[in-house]
């Protein structure tokens, strides 16, 4: 078996002249930027939604809010998680910290998922309850709202494809999802405007809305990272990439099995290859080091990859 190699990476092509850990430096600089990014634009509007449905009273503000401020708390996580992951190996981390991301986002589903609850208690509990008027002003919070999670989906989405941050790709719907909860909130708020007191609990229902696309976030965001946590076989069309990749390499006559687990934004690759009876030690050693040479190098992502040797069953049984 060929296990952890510690020295450095062959240069990966397409990489514009960067090593391997250039790149993956790149990549986790674009994340952590994504990621501060959504700290910063999300405390904002959870600060001004908060002093607005304060103001007016309007719990479905107030909710959208909280939903801010529980995606600021989010990014901040992520951020955090990700300038974790990249601290080097360690003989008690032998496989480095790039759990950390995957860790920090099932803690927080379950605060997200706590929010919304909160936020459908009291949306039950002052169900048509009076409202004050809502002035224009609330209305242009709620619209511009609409159209800042909407940027934020767009961003954080391109950053979360390219990176293959897990973390950030649920960010970016957990925001996709926000633009339309806000479009509830801004429909609310019309009808009360446009109705009166007497429609009150449109501004409530438009908070339920909120708390169950929070709660369906939420959710989402915990089942991919419980996913992650478990050692989950990569997306099969990658794996497929990995497989090909492997099987290209002069010696290789096969590939019997092939795992690919992520871990933060990078991955690991244990092979099973399949070589002939006759292939000396020396020699199936110097194969296994040009597979995963070879992988590295395609894939600047792949963090390690662990190559086991297997005899060809097609050159036993023609022997």
């Amino acid at each position: 078996m060929i296990g952890p190699d510690r020295s450095a990476p062959p240069r990966p092509p397409g990489a514009r002249g960067d090593g391997r850990d250039d790149y993956r430096r790149r990549m986790y600089r674009q994340a952590t930027r994504a990621a501060a990014v959504g700290i910063a634009v999300n405390l904002a509007l959870g600060v001004v939604k908060l002093a607005a449905g304060w103001r007016i009273a309007s719990l479905a503000l107030i909710s959208d809010a909280v939903n801010s401020l529980a995606d600021a708390l989010v990014a901040a996580v992520v951020w955090a998680a990700l300038r974790i992951a990249q601290r080097p190996f360690s003989e008690q981390h032998p496989y480095g910290y790039l759990r950390a991301e995957a860790i920090a986002a099932s803690n927080v589903a379950l605060v997200v998922v706590l929010a919304a609850s909160a936020i459908a208690y009291e949306a039950i509990r002052g169900w048509g309850q009076p409202h004050e008027s809502v002035p224009l002003w609330a209305l242009g919070i709620a619209a511009t709202n609409v159209l800042v999670k909407e940027s934020l989906y767009q961003y954080k989405s391109r950053v979360g494809r390219r990176t293959g941050s897990t973390a950030l790709l649920a960010n970016a719907w957990d925001h996709r999802s926000d633009a339309f909860c806000s479009l509830a909130v801004l429909a609310g708020l019309l009808v009360v405007r446009a109705a009166g007191p007497e429609w009150s609990w449109a501004d409530d229902a438009a908070a339920l809305l909120v708390a169950a696309a929070v709660t369906a976030t939420g959710a989402m965001l915990f089942a991919k990272a419980a996913r992650e946590l478990l050692d989950a076989q990569a997306e099969s069309s990658w794996v497929d990439q990995i497989r090909q990749a492997a099987a290209s390499v002069p010696g290789v006559t096969g590939v019997e099995k092939l795992w690919v687990r992520k871990a933060g934004l990078e991955y690991f690759v244990d092979v099973h290859i399949e070589v002939t009876p006759e292939t000396t030690v020396a020699e199936g050693h110097r194969i296994a080091h040009c597979v995963k040479d070879h992988l590295v190098s395609c894939f600047p992502l792949i963090r390690d990859v662990l190559v086991h040797l297997e005899p060809s069953p097609a050159q036993q049984t023609d022997a």
